[in-house]
């Protein structure tokens, strides 16, 4: 058989064309295949709620939703937020960065800079990686950066506000097959205002149901603002279980991971703003999507250390999305995850409020230091008109605190550095820093601190920008009695 010269050549083409037209059709079909496969992954991020659930062992308020979420998922008991208030925890959050390594440690921050250039925030990360990304609401971020390059601008949010309004979210059918990175923040410990805000305030515990730990006295307000909580974490659970069912009545429960955690704790004195376990540790539940390969890691407990960074890290890794080299940040489900041998939490100043205070977790023990004891540690706060801190100030002028309630009030009783045994002092009011049976435990947890100043460059030990202390003067005047402020009293 002969053939005319252009056979064999038209041939060849038809071939190369078919075989790239099936190649093509393999690896569109691939790429599909592995979008769909890519999990959503959803935050519902609450403001200023401790963990007092059922599932972490507090049954004071029925909370069904947050504990299924925690029976088929994964329960952190032992998860430390980098910082007790709002704006710094959620610029390291976002950034899978200590708010300290990046000058981001000041709330509030008067002086907004932006990022390095080498930083990208989690959402933009996940932007490149071909995501929908969104934010129901609040931020709140100590930084510059253009919200539609961190959110997608073709999600229509529903109107401006703080926090979720109510339970409604049928905003959420918006979402199509195409996998989003996405936040809805939760008022929590804000709800219908801040515990401790007035009083009394309504909720559906008793007064007399509730336990009033030692750092506190036992008075009405106090009951009061503790029974408040409860109320506060029972309508944050209805609102949970609104997002969830909205999740399966428009088809994305199947496909979508949901982190479940609060920013720090609850508003009482000595939760927010500081770095006892109360103001610190948070509930972090993670719960993968049906079927997703991780699936054997469903329904367990885990009592490793994790800092609140980590959830960035964890959020990329679970959508295949490479960590970058600068996060602080781990994976903390990686195969070859070493879990943390300490914590690091950093409290700088808050409002007019100067200070600097770190803390050091361990397995055992909680080391705070205190680098400004010339102060007392409720110093002049926004927080001086709750009934909680006002309910405080009558007691301590009418000599009626205890030695531990009233030293929070009293600069010459503020230690240099304190260690608690947090198992059997879970109120950390023993400290243990001049117990020369601990003089090794302590030396550790020092050391441990000084390597991670070093190691991290941490930005609170270097004076803050006049400038700012100067936008905050013009602003408060006399109730900036730190005595940072002084350069501008004595003009």
């Amino acid at each position: 058989m002969t053939f005319h010269r252009m056979t064999l050549p038209l041939i060849m083409q038809c071939c190369c064309a078919l075989w790239l037209g099936l190649l093509t059709c393999v690896t569109a079909h691939g790429q599909s295949q592995a979008s769909a496969e890519r999990p959503n992954v959803l935050w519902i991020f609450v403001d200023d709620m401790s963990d007092w659930v059922g599932c972490y062992g507090d049954p004071t308020v029925p909370t069904p939703h947050i504990d299924g979420l925690a029976a088929a998922g994964v329960r952190f008991d032992r998860a430390y937020m980098p910082s007790p208030v709002c704006s710094t925890t959620r610029s390291a959050i976002i950034t899978g960065c200590m708010q300290t390594t990046l000058g981001l440690h000041h709330h509030r921050t008067m002086i907004k800079r932006p990022l390095p250039d080498h930083v990208l925030t989690v959402p933009e990360l996940f932007r490149q990686a071909g995501y929908l990304t969104f934010n129901e609401a609040k931020d709140d971020y100590n930084f510059q950066k253009n919200r539609d390059a961190m959110y997608s601008p073709e999600f229509r949010r529903p109107g401006i506000r703080t926090h979720l309004v109510g339970t409604s979210v049928e905003w959420l059918q918006q979402l199509g097959e195409r996998p989003f990175f996405g936040q809805i923040q939760l008022a929590g410990g804000k709800l219908g205002g801040e515990t401790g805000s007035r009083y009394p305030a309504p909720s559906r515990v008793m007064a007399a149901q509730v336990q009033v730990p030692p750092q506190y006295p036992d008075t009405p307000v106090f009951r009061n603002a503790i029974a408040r909580h409860y109320e506060q974490i029972a309508q944050t659970d209805a609102q949970v279980g609104a997002i969830l069912d909205a999740l399966e009545r428009y088809g994305l429960r199947d496909n979508t991971a949901v982190f479940f955690f609060t920013d720090h704790g609850s508003p009482l004195p000595r939760s927010k703003q500081f770095l006892y376990e109360e103001g610190v540790r948070v509930p972090l539940i993670v719960h993968w999507p049906r079927g997703a390969s991780r699936l054997r890691r469903l329904g367990t407990v885990r009592q490793d250390l994790v800092s609140g960074i980590d959830i960035a890290a964890t959020s990329l890794a679970l959508a295949g999305i490479p960590i970058p080299r600068w996060m602080e940040s781990r994976d903390v489900f990686a195969e070859d995850y070493r879990p943390r041998r300490f914590v690091v939490s950093a409290r700088d100043r808050n409002g007019i409020a100067v200070d600097r205070i770190r803390a050091v977790r361990t397995a055992d023990f909680v080391y705070i230091r205190n680098f400004k004891t010339d102060r007392a540690l409720y110093q002049p706060n926004y927080r001086d008109e709750y009934a909680t801190f006002q309910e405080l100030w009558r007691l301590y002028n009418a000599g009626q605190l205890t030695p531990v309630q009233s030293a929070y009030h009293r600069p010459d009783a503020r230690p240099a550095e304190e260690l608690y045994a947090w198992q059997t002092d879970p109120h950390q009011v023993h400290n243990l820093a001049d117990d020369p049976a601990y003089a090794d435990v302590l030396r550790q947890h020092r050391e441990f601190l000084e390597s991670w100043i070093d190691a991290t460059g941490d930005q609170g030990q270097y004076p803050e920008d006049p400038a700012a202390l100067r936008l905050l003067y013009e602003q408060y005047g006399d109730r900036c009695v730190a005595p940072e402020f002084d350069f501008l009293r004595d003009r």
